[in-house]
C-alpha cells in the first residue's frame, strides 16, 4: 500500500496553523474532553515552549549584533535553541514512522 506523504504534511501544517493561532485546544477538545492536562494541551504547550525558545535565541543573537548582549549567552540560547529543534524532528519523525505502521496494518 503506497503512503500518502501529503495527507501527513497537510495534517502537520494544519497542526501547526492552529498552535499558531491557539486553537489546538478548541480544535480537538471532542477527542481530548477539554481537559488542561490532556495530550493535546501538553503537545500545544510543548510547540509554545519551542517557538518561545527560538524567538529568544534570535533576540539575543540579534542584541549580540549590537553589542549588547554577552556572547556566552547567545550561544547558550543558540545551543537550547538547536536542541529544541532536534527534538521537535525527531518527535516528528517518530509520529510519521507511527502513521506509516498504522498504514501498513491489516484491515
Amino acid at each position: 500500500m503506497p503512503i500518502d506523504f501529503t495527507t501527513a504534511v497537510n495534517a502537520y501544517r494544519q497542526a501547526a496553523k492552529t498552535v499558531e493561532t491557539g486553537g489546538a485546544a478548541k480544535a480537538m477538545s471532542p477527542i481530548a474532553g477539554g481537559d488542561e492536562n490532556s495530550f493535546v494541551g501538553m503537545v500545544t504547550d510543548s510547540l509554545k515552549s519551542a517557538v518561545q525558545t527560538g524567538r529568544v535565541a534570535e533576540k539575543l543573537s540579534l542584541t549580540q549584533i549590537s553589542g549588547e548582549a554577552d556572547l556566552k549567552d547567545v550561544v547558550t540560547a543558540v545551543a537550547n535553541a538547536e536542541h529544541t529543534l532536534e527534538t521537535i524532528v525527531a518527535v516528528r519523525d517518530k509520529v510519521l514512522n507511527a502513521y506509516q505502521e498504522i498504514l501498513r496494518m491489516p484491515i
